[in-house]
């Protein structure tokens, strides 16, 4: 996408938004100036979504380098990096309703993975202060980590349906009955999500769990269908290898727990807005043939 197209469908969101997002915010009730920022919201979060559609791998470089020496035209009221980065948190909240805006629709086929997010190297642990309270150490098949995960639902086409952050420490299936709120149908996960309870109570919610199962449980049926697309879970993988690569949403250079977040906001965003997206294509089955 464009650095034009971007713009025009951010700032058509912040003119509905901005209005009602006032509405409800709260005040101390002493009269105050109101004083306008050389960028405008769209335009912060423009530029914040296209770096992680840039390649640059380092916000500050990206800005300093491409922002300021090329995009001048584009953004006439550019400010010094110092203060963007204290404009970025204006953002946070636009940035999570732009995201859910995102979201693409429940088909009746979906698939739920987490991915850690790293904040620092094992061996730093003790020294991060940025993070300390809120991170966790937590241990998936690659081993030990410090940070977080991010847990993820999306549907056959690779759009992102449901989305959660939780310390390094949670269990994979704690976040579900929220991440499955008002989805349908199958969805398909590793042999972590494995849990008697869970399948029972989504079920009754006209949801479907499908797994597979470890070397110690019994074998137990499973329709060809639904076997074939169990080995197609491989989709979400790619999209949070893109996520960590492409996007860049996965860094040890943060300063505040803040720009962590807006920085995760604006990956997600970026790669809602590929074009291209991991998709399956499924065929249709044909209708059955009466003679």
């Amino acid at each position: 996408m464009s650095l034009v197209e971007l713009f025009a469908d951010v700032d058509d969101f912040c003119q509905i938004f901005e209005p009602r997002w006032e509405c409800f915010q709260l005040t101390n009730g002493l009269r105050q100036r109101k004083r306008e920022a050389g960028l405008s919201l769209s335009e912060i979060m423009t530029i914040m979504i296209y770096f992680h559609q840039s390649g640059y791998r380092f916000f500050k470089y990206y800005y300093q380098n491409h922002v300021q020496k090329y995009l001048k035209g584009e953004f006439p009221g550019l400010v010094s990096y110092s203060r963007f980065v204290t404009l970025m948190k204006r953002a946070f909240v636009p940035l999570v309703f732009y995201l859910l805006a995102q979201r693409g629709q429940c088909t009746g086929i979906s698939f739920v993975d987490s991915t850690p997010i790293k904040v620092c190297h094992n061996k730093r642990i003790k020294r991060n202060k940025v993070f300390a309270g809120l991170a966790a150490r937590g241990k998936t098949t690659m081993g030990w980590f410090y940070g977080f995960k991010l847990h993820l639902v999306v549907n056959e086409h690779g759009e992102i349906l449901s989305f959660q952050l939780t310390p390094g420490n949670v269990d994979d299936r704690k976040p579900l009955p929220f991440l499955f709120k008002d989805l349908f149908g199958k969805i398909f996960a590793d042999k972590g999500y494995i849990s008697k309870a869970l399948f029972t109570k989504f079920l009754q919610e006209n949801i479907q769990l499908i797994t597979g199962i470890r070397k110690n449980m019994k074998n137990s049926l499973m329709e060809l269908e639904n076997k074939i697309l169990l080995r197609k879970r491989s989709i979400i993988e790619t999209i949070n290898d893109q996520l960590k690569n492409i996007s860049q949403i996965e860094h040890s250079r943060h300063r505040s727990f803040a720009n962590f977040l807006i920085n995760l906001l604006a990956g997600l965003i970026a790669y809602a807005r590929q074009p291209k997206k991991p998709a399956l294509h499924l065929v249709p089955a044909l209708p059955p043939i009466v003679c």
